[in-house]
């Protein structure tokens, strides 16, 4: 076997030395099938993953994944497992798998030209070493290589035995995976908006609900999302960033959203009275001044900043993974970044829960102010209805 290392400085590699990353990558380009097993991903890494099959024409792909039935598997990682999976099922090159049975730590890549093996890595490197970010770009890893046959049959026989029913299972056929929800970071440092620590998000949750309200999200589906006919939400709503740009220099913020709610949700007694400025405490922990406006009472919005409700919504479906940013949204013209129905669905929300907790608070000029609370998350998460 032949040692691969980190490319991290002081530890980088000497002449005649190769790095992980150059390795993989390599492997890739000689080969027409990989079977890959590791403990642990990242978004990135799977995203790298997918263009490197894509660029050099895999044929046949399979990533086990180890360690997150049991630990939990971060939900943006997860959704975007489920994505990459879909995608290979559909083309009939591969899937991504997950091992239920165990914990798997281990690190093993395996590469085939032909359907036979002619190389494989073994080592500490998980998924995340073909993609460094932040937080493991000083981390260091060592592997080595081997093509000897004796080696490639041992290596991947074990790998086969991971792929066995009893052992592992497709990761869209596996049921009670727990997810660990990704921290938004959309409303990070921005104005208006205040980041509260769990304890008193906890404390409003417990609160009696004084008045409560289910505000659907108005969206299309992901086939209607051209549907251009004021019938099917694709440039209002949540998407009214899709509509005519206020000025042709200059496209609206994919983080501009209207939430219009209903007459018969509107007019029931107890629904926050109009221009009347209140509190909002997020479930994940974001505080900020909100009110309702227009006609008829429709439009719920926070105070001071039309991208505030925006960020906090769309900031969460993105950290889930399941929708990224636009930077321009009059160039997105296949609308990846609209959200659908099926983004909904997926995160396992289609509304959102406002409640009155009977709580006030003193704003910025000493006024006194209700506190409600607004959740993105199925009720039976928030004790709401459960």
């Amino acid at each position: 076997m032949n040692l691969l290392y980190s490319n991290i400085l002081p530890l980088g590699t000497d002449e005649g030395q190769n790095t992980i990353i150059d390795t993989i990558k390599e492997q890739i380009t000689l080969s027409d099938r990989i079977d890959i097993a590791v403990g642990y991903v990242s978004r990135a890494s799977l995203d790298e993953l997918e263009h490197l099959a894509e660029q050099n024409n895999i044929k046949n792909i399979c990533l086990i994944i180890g360690m997150y039935f049991v630990e939990g598997m971060p939900e943006g990682s997860y959704h975007t497992a489920l994505k990459l999976n879909k995608k290979w099922q559909e083309s009939g090159i591969g899937e991504i798998r997950i091992v239920k049975a165990f914990k798997y730590h281990g690190k093993l890549y395996a590469f085939y030209k032909d359907n036979l093996p002619f190389s494989a890595i073994l080592g500490s490197a998980n998924l995340g070493v073909i993609k460094p970010e932040a937080n493991n770009r000083r981390q260091y890893e060592l592997s080595s290589i081997t093509t000897d046959k004796n080696e490639l049959s041992e290596l991947t026989q074990f790998i086969d035995k991971l792929k066995a029913p009893n052992i592992s299972n497709n990761i869209a056929d596996v049921v009670g995976m727990p997810l660990i929800h990704e921290t938004n970071t959309a409303l990070s440092g921005i104005e208006l908006v205040t980041t509260v620590p769990q304890s008193n998000v906890d404390f409003y949750k417990r609160c009696a609900a004084y008045a409560s309200f289910l505000l659907p999200l108005k969206v299309p589906s992901y086939d209607e999302r051209h549907m251009d006919d004021g019938k099917h939400f694709t440039k209002s709503n949540v998407n009214v960033c899709y509509a005519a740009p206020r000025s042709k220099r200059k496209s609206r913020d994919w983080y501009e959203t209207q939430l219009t709610v209903a007459k018969e949700i509107t007019r029931i007694e107890g629904y926050p009275e109009k221009n009347k400025p209140f509190f909002i405490i997020t479930d994940d922990g974001y505080w900020f001044k909100a009110h309702t406006t227009s006609d008829g009472n429709k439009q719920f919005s926070a105070v001071g900043d039309e991208l505030i409700m925006g960020r906090w919504l769309k900031g969460r479906l993105a950290a889930a993974g399941l929708v990224k940013p636009v930077n321009d949204t009059q160039a997105d013209t296949d609308r990846t970044g609209m959200i659908t129905k099926e983004m909904l669905q997926e995160y396992g929300c289609e509304n959102l829960y406002l409640k009155k907790t009977g709580q006030t608070a003193l704003d910025e000029n000493g006024n006194s102010l209700d506190v409600w609370m607004l959740s993105f998350k199925p009720l039976d998460q928030e004790g709401a209805d459960s």
